[in-house]
């Protein structure tokens, strides 16, 4: 079977043009901020599931929004927004699973997105209706989490001997 076809099945995961050899072996930070990685990769598809497949999104039968006005623009935009959670959260996964030694860079990616969710969630456009989706809540807690991760990750162990 062709590698493409196996990489869009799922199988053979080895090394290819599209997944280079892996990393791990030179990832000198802590294991658990890429676990941690994995975990809000996991955590930021779920979302993103919902954002894309549910039919309303999650607007209206989580976040409580009302779609009278503008509920297929709502819609629409919640779709959008899971269709770019699924790929970032894949992404997120693999450097966690395969190219540790971009976890840090991960993170910071991970750090940047929820700091600006949680700054609009709170004190710009998303404020001004005064109501709060559930990741409103979450963001500010995964910022401080995941800054805590990077100083982990950030943090050289010694090399493995042998």
């Amino acid at each position: 079977m062709p590698i493409h076809c196996q990489v869009f099945l799922g199988i053979g995961f080895g090394e290819t043009a599209l997944f280079p050899p892996s990393t791990n072996g030179e990832y000198r930070g802590s294991l658990l901020a890429a676990w941690f990685l994995m975990l809000a990769a996991v955590l930021e598809f779920i979302p993103g599931c919902i954002h894309y497949f549910l039919p309303d999104g999650g607007a209206g039968v989580i976040a409580g929004l009302d779609l009278s006005r503008n509920g297929a623009a709502i819609i629409a935009t919640f779709a959008w927004f899971g269709a770019v959670q699924i790929p970032m959260a894949i992404l997120l996964f693999i450097i966690g699973l395969r190219y540790r030694t971009l976890v840090p860079l991960g993170l910071m990616a991970l750090i940047l997105s929820r700091s600006l969710m949680a700054i609009d969630g709170w004190f710009l456009k998303g404020a001004a209706g005064g109501h709060h989706p559930p990741e409103h809540y979450a963001s500010p807690i995964v910022v401080v989490l995941a800054l805590i991760f990077l100083a982990l990750a950030l943090r050289q162990r010694p090399a493995r001997q042998g």
